[in-house]
């Protein structure tokens, strides 16, 4: 299936650099599937260039049908959502401290957002980590 985008055949790159596309829209906190996307023989600065690395993340901006997929516009599927209790661990060799807060912002593995430390009402940073909890301090 040959899909035409004309306002974006000014990025045509003889080289045939790939470019992922939507096949509809995508709404924020879509899970992209294979039937969501395209690729088109197009080079766009700053979209994602192979369907493996766009297919099972997340949009978290929406992506209108037939636009290029930015890298910017997804990221990993959310396991953290806002207002969540999540445990926070901190980890310094073999000392690990852990406690209760409450997330602030979404998340997925590897992003890093802000929590709220229940007990102190102390606001910080710390990356989610796969199983739902969230590592903080500088040992991250």
């Amino acid at each position: 299936m040959l899909r035409v985008v004309l306002p974006l055949l000014l990025f045509a790159n003889a080289a045939g650099a790939d470019t992922v596309f939507a096949v509809r829209n995508l709404p924020a906190q879509t899970i992209i599937g294979p039937a969501d996307v395209f690729v088109q023989d197009l080079d766009v600065p700053g979209a994602e260039a192979r369907l493996d690395d766009v297919i099972g993340r997340e949009a978290r901006t929406t992506i209108y049908k037939d636009r290029p997929v930015l890298v910017a516009s997804i990221g990993a599927p959310t396991i953290v959502q806002r207002n969540q209790v999540v445990p926070l661990l901190f980890s310094a060799g073999a000392l690990v401290i852990s406690a209760e807060g409450r997330a602030l912002d979404r998340g997925g593995a590897g992003d890093d957002i802000r929590i709220m430390n229940t007990t102190s009402r102390t606001t910080i940073r710390g990356t989610v980590l796969a199983d739902g909890s969230v590592m903080v301090g500088s040992a991250r």
